[in-house]
């Protein structure tokens, strides 16, 4: 592979579940905007056809780290023994810690120099202890990184917090929002409409679903105010996090595991059935879910359903910004059924935060065509590191 600073065409993306939606999304936006993928994934079940050409690298589980761990290696060598899938790329793109050393460990083993670039979508809480473990990935990460010709991170509150302050002055910092990609069928942004009349409020909580904390406070609230409220839960189950998950939700007539959704083909009918989306999370409380901007931020906005946050969190921050959504401080599990309570009496809040969402530009919920090839034509021209 050449070193040298030509237009980038070709992306061998190395992803840590082939299934996963983020993975999905940005694999269709560089096809989108015109790049050639090769994914160098693995994957969290059996094996599925994605829509770009995929090199499987292996099965890995939820929460397994040291079999994870063998399965770099295991997933390096299987990249490496790809021959011209890997060796005709002009970029390698690696998301996650794990991913980046299983990228340079190919990269070593058949003697390329395809520029790397890191893309960091959440900091592990691994990453932030304060013990041998967590200063052995951090020195990883930083031996990586100084290799590595761009970091891109989802919020900025990753560079603040971590990046700035553990790798200071090792990387060069790009921003990729967790926004929709252009050219996907979302649908039409709805109308501004009018006020729920006649139902109990409904609060969405989507995606993967990790947090025991949330749930907790969503079962409680649905507990205290009965048919004043519905919960409707859509998505995955992080079962190590929550392993009894369902036996939680089951004395709840008023709370719903409606299951898995596919994005963006679900995304219109799950966002249209709820007045308000919750976006806490608490699973890395006091580091990557604070720092975070999740995918319903934007899923919703784009739909013109506001969130609550927690206060202190980036996701409250850009709520509040734009006066488009409603921040609780502690105790959550006060403050949460105050508000909910509110909004119940006062649909007409939630109606200005509709409106205000609306108001908003698509571009601030959906990438523009041209964004990711832009980004790594930009990189491209910067200096190449080893």
């Amino acid at each position: 592979m050449r070193e040298d600073k030509s237009p980038v065409t070709r992306i061998a993306f190395f992803g840590h579940d082939a299934r996963d939606a983020a993975i999905r999304r940005r694999a269709n936006a560089f096809r989108d905007d015109g790049l050639e993928v090769t994914g160098f994934m693995m994957r969290r079940s059996a094996s599925q056809p994605t829509e770009w050409t995929n090199i499987d690298l292996g099965q890995t589980r939820d929460g397994a780290f040291l079999q994870r761990i063998r399965q770099v290696f295991r997933g390096a060598k299987i990249a490496a023994s790809a021959g011209e899938a890997l060796e005709k790329a002009d970029l390698i793109y690696a998301r996650n810690l794990d991913m980046l050393a299983c990228a340079f460990l190919a990269k070593r083993s058949t003697g390329l120099k395809t520029p790397v670039v890191y893309e960091c979508l959440d900091v592990h809480r691994l990453l932030v202890r304060r013990d041998p473990i967590g200063f052995g990935l951090r020195g990883l990460e930083r031996f990586l990184l100084k290799r590595c010709r761009a970091l891109v991170v989802s919020s900025p509150g990753f560079l603040r917090n971590y990046f700035d302050v553990y790798h200071g002055g090792l990387f060069q910092a790009h921003l990729l929002e967790n926004r929709l990609v252009d050219g996907m069928a979302y649908g039409p942004r709805p109308d501004i409409g009018g006020v729920s009349q006649g139902r109990p409020l409904r609060i969405g909580w989507y995606g993967i679903l990790r947090c025991a904390r949330s749930l907790n406070l969503l079962t409680e609230l649905a507990s205290r105010l009965g048919n004043r409220v519905e919960i409707h839960l859509h998505g995955r189950v992080a079962d190590l996090e929550i392993p009894d998950f369902h036996d939680r939700i089951a004395p709840h007539a008023n709370v719903t595991f409606f299951g898995a959704y596919k994005a963006p083909e679900d995304l219109a009918r799950i966002y249209g059935e709820v007045d308000v989306v919750w976006a806490g999370d608490f699973m890395e409380a006091g580091f990557n879910s604070v720092w975070l901007l999740p995918n319903r931020l934007y899923e919703g906005g784009y739909y013109g359903v506001p969130a609550i946050a927690p206060a202190g969190t980036e996701t409250a921050a850009w709520l509040l910004q734009r006066d488009a959504g409603f921040n609780v401080a502690e105790p959550l599990h006060k403050t949460l059924e105050s508000l909910v309570l509110d909004l119940d009496q006062n649909r007409e809040k939630i109606l200005q935060k509709r409106k205000n969402l609306l108001d908003l530009p698509d571009t601030a919920f959906v990438q523009p065509a041209g964004t990711v090839r832009e980004l790594i034509a930009g990189i491209s021209t910067m200096e190449c590191k080893r």
